[in-house]
């Protein structure tokens, strides 16, 4: 894939970059380790002063890295606002509690007098260069979750961006270096994805983190295992959406819709399954069938737009491949399942498809076990408790998952059964810096975000102090 800002409203080409060629690449590489070794012994307090720099000036570039994103990747512009807004509060939140985080722990004294030691502490040390391979979906928010603890951590970053995202790739290179930070602490590698296993084998690189398909995780994770480096992965989701009949089935609705087309339905911890209980089947079928009917699809520069195109035209030939098999073998759609018609002049050749809901699903059918990566969702029905959390963990993934629920008998249940790295009640999932997130199964492994997030990247250091230190 070319490295090219192409307008998914349009399918215009707007700017390609050449990639780095292997003395580019060796220049980062040597600049990142030199950069570690004097970043790595900075105070938390300097680390904080730089990257609340960092926060403020992304929120006085607001307007124009939103825009930027829209023309790459189609999200709709008020959206891509939010996702400049959560950045930048992150990264204060980061700057603010990395210390304490990071913090010696002191083992139980009783502990520390078995083993006979005079004193110990466990001390997390950073780990060095740290590559970064980014998707395109959230292209700022998926680069700062990472950046931000790892660059509090002590580590340095190298951003492999997704190659329809090079200017906002740009744009995060550039950011970092207006806050103060030495060239090497963050640089963006504009290079292909057959040049990333060469980058990970690299002595100077320390570790890897990925946020992206399965396949690539696949890729990523096999090299990283044979350089035994440290690897953290956050790949695909199909996150159940369930409803019970305690539930308040109206905002389950409600807040279902927006749950499947947040960023038009290219989010891996978008609902995308919804599994409702028989008793309130049929009022959520007509609430959120006529939600999902009722959104505007358009172009997404305009602040009324509710869905924008898919990020790629190869994206939306899959999604559309995906309804065409379920359609096929017997699934009803229940709203969507085309392309749109009547789109403003100039978005013809977009990249767009309509907000869909398919139910009648068979598991022979795509949808049942694949991701759906755009505004299509999947309605099931479910004659129990027992029968919803089977169809929920029936999926290769789990990252996270939604129920509806104000039982507190069937919360419990839920909170032990399903098979996912989050559930979120009566509510719609979504990451926070204060909690921990990521998945399971083939979802991925490790965890960013909160204390876990931000140690994944360092060396847990044991300190033994022996009696003649007391």
């Amino acid at each position: 894939m070319a490295i090219a800002t192409v307008d998914p409203a349009t399918g215009r080409t707007l700017a390609t970059f050449p990639p780095l060629d292997a003395q580019g690449v060796e220049e980062r590489l040597r600049r990142a380790a030199e950069a570690f070794e004097q970043y790595r012994t900075s105070p938390f307090d300097h680390r904080a002063q730089l990257l609340r720099r960092a926060a403020d000036r992304l929120t006085a570039d607001r307007e124009k890295v939103a825009a930027t994103m829209v023309t790459e990747m189609g999200k709709p512009l008020v959206q891509a606002r939010a996702e400049v807004d959560k950045c930048a509060k992150s990264m204060h939140w980061f700057a603010d509690h990395a210390a304490g985080l990071l913090a010696d722990q002191i083992p139980d004294a009783a502990d520390v007098a078995d083993s006979g030691a005079a004193g110990v502490r466990v001390r997390f040390r950073p780990l060095g260069p740290v590559l970064a391979v980014m998707p395109w979906n959230f292209p700022l928010w998926q680069v700062i979750r990472a950046a931000a603890p790892a660059l509090m951590a002590g580590d340095v970053l190298l951003l492999k961006h997704a190659s329809n995202v090079p200017r906002t790739a740009l744009y995060l290179q550039e950011l970092f270096a207006h806050a103060g930070y030495e060239a090497g602490c963050f640089q963006t590698l504009l290079i292909a994805s057959g040049q990333v296993a060469e980058v990970i084998r690299d002595d100077r690189v320390a570790a890897v983190t990925l946020t992206g398909s399965e396949g690539a995780g696949q890729s990523v994770a096999t090299v990283a295992g044979e350089q035994l480096k440290k690897c953290v992965l956050e790949l695909g989701g199909s996150d159940p959406f369930l409803v019970l009949p305690s539930a308040d089935v109206a905002k389950a609705a409600q807040v279902a819709v927006r749950a499947r087309v947040q960023n038009n339905g290219q989010s891996c911890i978008a609902a995308k399954r919804f599994i409702v209980h028989e008793a309130v089947f049929a009022e959520f079928e007509r609430a959120f069938v006529e939600g999902m009917r009722a959104l505007r699809v358009g172009n997404p520069m305009d602040e009324h737009t509710d869905v924008g195109p898919l990020a790629t035209e190869q994206g939306r030939d899959e999604l559309e491949e995906q309804v065409e098999d379920a359609r096929g073998k017997g699934a009803r759609v229940l709203c969507g399942g085309r392309r749109p018609e009547g789109l403003a002049e100039g978005l013809g050749e977009g990249w767009f498809y309509e907000p869909t809901v398919l139910t009648d699903i068979d598991p022979a059918m795509r949808v049942h076990h694949e991701e759906c990566f755009g505004p299509v969702a999947t309605l099931y029905r479910a004659a129990d408790l027992a029968e919803a959390v089977a169809i929920a963990n029936d999926t290769p993934y789990g990252l996270s998952s939604n129920a509806w629920t104000r039982d507190p008998g069937e919360q419990g249940v839920l909170a032990r059964d399903l098979q996912a790295g989050g559930v979120y009640f009566n509510g719609m999932t979504a990451s926070h810096p204060a909690f921990p997130f990521g998945g399971i199964k083939r979802s991925g492994y490790g965890r960013e975000l909160d204390g876990l997030g931000i140690r994944e990247f360092t060396n847990p250091t044991t300190l033994w102090y022996g009696p003649e230190d007391s």
